[in-house]
């Protein structure tokens, strides 16, 4: 089993300036790699460039330029590339099928904010002591970086990244552990339907209200926003003391709301699934979650549409219409005369789903 770490770094200047400059570097080998990649599909060939052919080319590029290409991991550079070709290739699926592509896109100097490194001790070293306050990461043109390491790292270290989150630096290690055991069994089996007037409702009639951390904090987000907006325009360059608070401020509070969603989403879900066997749960697409489905041609009655499932059809009786959901909350079956909330209705019909779907295709 592979699991992830993250830790919060603690560099000096020197080498808050230095991993600064290991993004940078890495940002222009993806773009120049992405222009290449671009020449050859619009004027060679469609698959002309692969990552084979711009790994073999790495060498030459760190002689040509060792001072911003020569002093980082040829791994991590390795890694880089991989990233790219991982996103032509999903630009090639996307084609092939009929989907909006999507081209790759070029990464200005604050979107590339990750570098990776597919090896422990190739081009960076994790060296840690659990508990121990003098943890560091050895990153190859940085050096040993201090690392606030809150929990004992259990297994042996795969990958390690380098994450920058506006001001913050952070470790992330993947690390390979032995698979763990089953849970006790409660013989409980649940589902979930996922909402946004609360979080989610399950199929027992319980509901987990929405936290709204977003709305909690859109007065200060507000505030800092306008207080950012009333600064005159810069370039990045020429930015003042004063400009470089406002959007750290920003940045700030974007990351603790989102942090605290997160923390929310994680707890909710390691309650399910300690007090449940199964767990039944759409296959949601949050943007189509707010806007209605697209109707339906009824194929044996023109002008007419079929229904479109949004939590119409009866529990108890299967009866589907369009009047037995009169509100957002409330159902009612004009059949059988069955009431609930639309949101326990909604996670009894995926509970149902579920179950049959597993019994045809049994884990």
């Amino acid at each position: 089993m592979i699991r992830a770490y993250t830790f919060l770094m603690r560099p000096t200047v020197g080498q808050r300036v230095a991993l600064s400059e290991m993004l940078r570097d890495h940002c222009s080998l993806y773009n120049g790699a992405l222009q290449e990649r671009r020449d050859a599909w619009r004027h060679v060939s469609k698959t002309g460039i692969t990552y084979g052919v711009q790994s073999a080319q790495l060498k030459e590029i760190r002689a040509f330029d060792p001072e911003r290409q020569g002093r980082w991991s040829f791994s991590s550079q390795q890694a880089t590339l991989r990233r790219l070709d991982r996103a032509f290739a999903a630009f090639i699926r996307r084609v092939k099928s009929g989907e909006t592509p999507g081209y790759p896109r070029f990464r200005g100097a604050m979107w590339f904010d990750t570098v990776d490194f597919p090896k422990d001790g190739d081009g960076c070293r994790w060296d840690a002591t659990p508990h121990d306050p003098t943890t560091r990461v050895r990153f190859q043109g940085a050096g040993h970086v201090r690392v606030n390491q809150h929990r004992p790292v259990v297994g042996k270290v795969k990958t390690v990244s380098v994450k920058r989150e506006g001001k913050r630096w952070y470790v992330i290690l993947t690390v390979e552990q032995e698979q763990p055991g089953p849970l006790p069994p409660t013989g409980s089996v649940v589902g979930v339907d996922v909402g946004i007037a609360n979080f989610l409702a399950d199929s027992n009639g319980a509901f987990v209200p929405n936290p709204r951390h977003g709305r909690r904090a859109a007065a200060k987000l507000e505030a800092a926003q306008q207080a950012l907006a009333r600064l005159p325009r810069v370039r990045r360059d020429k930015r003042t003391a004063n400009h470089q608070r406002a959007v750290a401020k920003v940045a700030d509070l974007d990351r603790k709301v989102r942090r605290q969603r997160l923390d929310h989403a994680h707890k909710t879900a390691l309650d399910l699934v300690r007090q449940h066997d199964v767990i039944a749960h759409e296959d949601l697409k949050i943007r189509n979650m707010v806007k209605a489905p697209a109707p339906k041609p009824d194929p044996g009655m023109p002008g007419g549409f079929l229904p479109n499932g949004a939590s119409r059809a009866c529990p108890e009786c299967g009866h589907v219409a369009k009047e037995n959901r009169p509100t957002q909350e409330k159902f009612h079956c004009v059949s059988c005369g069955h009431t609930a909330h639309a949101d326990t209705v909604g996670a009894l019909n995926v509970l149902r789903a579920g179950l049959v779907r597993r019994k045809a295709q049994p884990a």
